[in-house]
């Protein structure tokens, strides 16, 4: 028989009636989805977590949640720590029957809680909620203590000033999260331990990642902040705008579909030798960026350097970026929380981008800086740029907040008579000494030119 014959032989003839998913393939009918719609605490995406080996999103001295649960070795002496803290909370809280209470609640919403999560779980129930009430305890003591200076004194995480560093660092990646409503549950669930509410102890411990120069008062810490995921969340809306927060704030009326000529900026030192002048703001959210020029007045920017003309300049008006040691982990961690909770609203990633389009060389560093838009602590300029230019990598965002902000900057450079004139300007009138020395050397000149016609007689001036 040839190999047709058998593939007759062996051929099963549809059913008369409609076919059923089992006889065309074997997988189960129903499938949960890959991610559920509660779901807020993210494992950071592989393309991310390959730039840095992943240092910036895993925990160094804690884990907090099941993610990076008993993972690592050197996260066990905090273990003990937790510990700790969970008597010193017993002796702290009166109402006993609250932690009780408590643990109930977690056991009976396990599966609420864990639909938070990208990823499951190998853990037992009971392993799963007797982690998720150590690590609660854990918090909310932490923060009680942080609000408190004088129960910090015989406490080695705060009078050390590396852990105390390091855990507040741990406690705001992404993977290392706890739902905020199980914190919130428990702080209301036990009798009042503090005059602030959870979500302001929270804020008291992250303050130093506030990027403003003051402080909101607390009314606007609760309105502004208060649905938020969790601590990775909660940082990142200290840097979001105002208007984030009203109630008609609509993505769509400032945030532009992405395009070649939107997203790529000319580099700082490109757009200061088009007579873009670089100011740093003072008062203004960190994200608050603007270019601001008067059509007519800007084709005349060599005149920008008189006090008198202000007006006249191109302005690129920034509020000031300041990059410590902790500034490449935060960012990241944002950035990743952006990438998959945030698509439509990509505000870091826009800003980190627009950052980095500024920034190639050591040169657009050293004007960055002498400007004051940048300050950082970091070994030298070179460091800084490499770690601007490595945030953005693998990123991909489909809209940008900077689309028109962008779009003017480039449209300014394009223009070559704008582009000489700023070239004027820097080499010719930079300042009011070397304008008022560039006029005088036009009236010798002038003046050379005039006395050489007279003496040769190819000038006559009228008597």
């Amino acid at each position: 028989m040839d190999s047709s014959a058998a593939a007759t032989a062996t051929y099963t003839a549809v059913p008369e009636t409609d076919p059923q998913i089992e006889h065309i393939i074997d997988i189960p009918k129903e499938i949960q989805p890959a991610l559920h719609e509660q779901c807020c605490v993210y494992k950071v995406p592989p393309n991310l977590r390959k730039l840095n080996e992943g240092e910036a999103y895993e925990p160094i001295l804690i884990s907090i949640g099941p993610f990076h649960h008993n993972k690592k070795p050197e996260l066990e002496p905090m273990h003990k720590q937790k510990q700790r803290y969970f008597l010193s909370f017993w002796e702290r809280v009166t109402n006993k029957r609250a932690l009780a209470s408590y643990k109930i609640f977690l056991s009976d919403n396990i599966e609420t809680i864990k639909h938070r999560y990208s990823e499951p779980t190998s853990l037992s129930k009971d392993e799963f909620v007797n982690m998720i009430l150590l690590d609660s305890v854990f918090i909310i003591e932490l923060f009680l203590r942080k609000s408190n200076i004088s129960e910090q004194k015989n406490d080695h995480i705060f009078t050390t000033a590396w852990i105390c560093k390091n855990i507040q660092r741990d406690l705001l990646l992404l993977e290392n999260q706890l739902p905020f409503f199980l914190l919130e549950n428990l702080y209301k669930s036990v009798n009042r331990l503090s005059d602030l509410s959870f979500l302001e102890l929270a804020f008291n411990y992250f303050e130093d990642y506030y990027p403003h120069t003051s402080t909101p008062d607390k009314r606007t810490i609760v309105k502004n902040f208060s649905s938020c995921n969790h601590f990775t969340d909660l940082v990142r809306r200290f840097y979001l705008p105002e208007k984030v927060n009203a109630k008609d704030w609509m993505p769509s009326k400032y945030f532009t579909p992405c395009s070649k000529n939107e997203c790529v900026l000319k580099t700082a030192t490109m757009l200061n030798e088009a007579g873009v002048s670089f100011e740093k703001v003072h008062h203004k959210g960190l994200l608050d960026i603007k270019f601001q020029k008067i059509q007519v007045l800007s084709w005349f920017l060599c005149l920008g350097c008189l006090p008198c003309f202000t007006c006249v300049k191109a302005r690129f008006r920034i509020p000031q970026l300041k990059v410590l040691q902790t500034t490449e982990c935060v960012l990241r961690n944002l950035i990743a929380l952006e990438q998959c909770h945030y698509p439509e609203e990509p505000f870091m990633c826009n800003y980190v981008s627009l950052i980095d389009s500024l920034i190639h060389t050591k040169e657009d560093v050293e004007l960055l800086v002498d400007k004051e838009i940048i300050e950082h602590e970091l070994g030298c300029h070179d460091e800084l740029a490499t770690m601007i230019n490595g945030l953005c990598k693998h990123v991909v965002v489909n809209c940008n907040y900077y689309g028109k902000v962008t779009r003017k900057l480039n449209d300014h450079y394009n223009s070559y008579w704008k582009r000489y004139m700023g070239m004027l300007r820097s080499v010719y009138f930079r300042d009011p000494w070397r304008l008022s020395s560039t006029v005088v050397g036009v009236v010798i000149f002038l003046f050379a030119i005039v006395n050489f016609l007279r003496v040769t007689g190819l000038y006559h001036p009228k008597r």
